[in-house]
């Protein structure tokens, strides 16, 4: 474990040196995409501070999301930025987020900038893995591979060799950079990248999340649960195709049946007698994240034929 390091009178904390390297590497490497894909960079002048409170915001709120329990029991901890909470996926959530307003006039469109985004997010997410496999943080579970590791820390519930997940996702997310830069030559339409970038990760994610060993957010969900997501983001998707030959009448009548269903649902689902299955909640927001991804790409490829 190399959590820190002392030069001088100046102690470094590594996980924070990983995560400023790949805040300022990936910040290169997404302007650099934009410029190439001729979009256009004079937002981001005329925005900067919006962007870069955005991306902080983002981070501290889903670091504080993710270990919900210890803030809780110390709401005054939110407020401590210094105690190194912060997530680099939730601070380029916030960058896709004020993106997605900034450039509701441009010529070009979010799909566009996510083409961009998405590669540079997994490049920055390679460095705060390895942040965090330094720092003991997001550990796996006990393990008897060769490859094992050994933490000596409080932070680390476990004594014995487990997983270096951390090194799973970090050479995950390597690798995905360049698929997604191979990608991005190669495609012909807008979207192929995010589509593929977020098919990859989603997947990995809800497989890698097994060999986490350290607590999170739990859910508990069943077959039905899950079936019943794919089918409301399916059809979400026959409607985005379909579009504009859609009355009105059609589409408020499949909303009302659509929310009626899931009011049914929720009333009934204590009374079914259910097998439940333990996901963490980073698998279920990967489920999600793909499915949404789905159909928005497939909605702006049917209102923007020629991207």
């Amino acid at each position: 474990m190399f959590q820190a390091f002392e030069i001088g009178p100046f102690i470094f904390w590594t996980r924070l040196l990983f995560v400023l390297a790949g805040i300022i590497l990936s910040t290169e490497f997404f302007l650099r995409l934009a410029h190439t894909a001729n979009l256009s960079l004079q937002h981001f002048r005329e925005k900067g501070m919006l962007y870069v409170c955005a991306f902080l915001l983002g981070g501290r709120l889903s670091a504080i999301l993710a270990e919900y329990q210890a803030y809780f029991k110390d709401p005054v901890r939110i407020f401590i930025f210094w105690d190194g909470g912060f997530n680099f996926l939730g601070g380029a959530i916030g960058i896709a987020a004020v993106l997605a307003w900034a450039t509701r006039g441009h010529r070009s469109t979010f799909l566009q900038w996510l083409d961009a985004l998405l590669p540079a997010t997994c490049l920055g997410l390679v460095f705060e893995w390895m942040g965090a496999f330094f720092s003991g943080h997001a550990y796996g579970r006990p393990t008897e591979v060769f490859w094992s590791v050994t933490y000596d820390a409080m932070n680390v519930r476990y004594s014995v060799p487990i997983h270096p997940v951390q090194l799973y996702f970090a050479v995950f997310y390597l690798l995905l950079t360049f698929l997604l830069l191979v990608i991005r030559k190669k495609a012909k339409r807008v979207g192929t990248e995010t589509l593929a970038g977020i098919f990859c990760a989603a997947v990995a994610t809800f497989f890698l999340e097994y060999f986490r060993g350290d607590i999170g957010i739990l859910v508990f969900a069943t077959q039905i649960d899950i079936l019943l997501l794919i089918a409301l983001f399916l059809s979400l998707g026959i409607f985005a195709a379909m579009g504009p030959r859609l009355s009105p009448k059609v589409v408020y009548i499949y909303e009302a049946c659509l929310l009626l269903m899931a009011v049914a649902y929720v009333f009934l689902r204590p009374f079914l007698d259910l097998d439940t299955y333990e996901l963490r909640f980073s698998q279920l927001l990967a489920l999600m994240a793909l499915l949404g991804a789905g159909v928005y790409v497939l909605d702006h490829r049917r209102r923007f034929p020629y991207l």
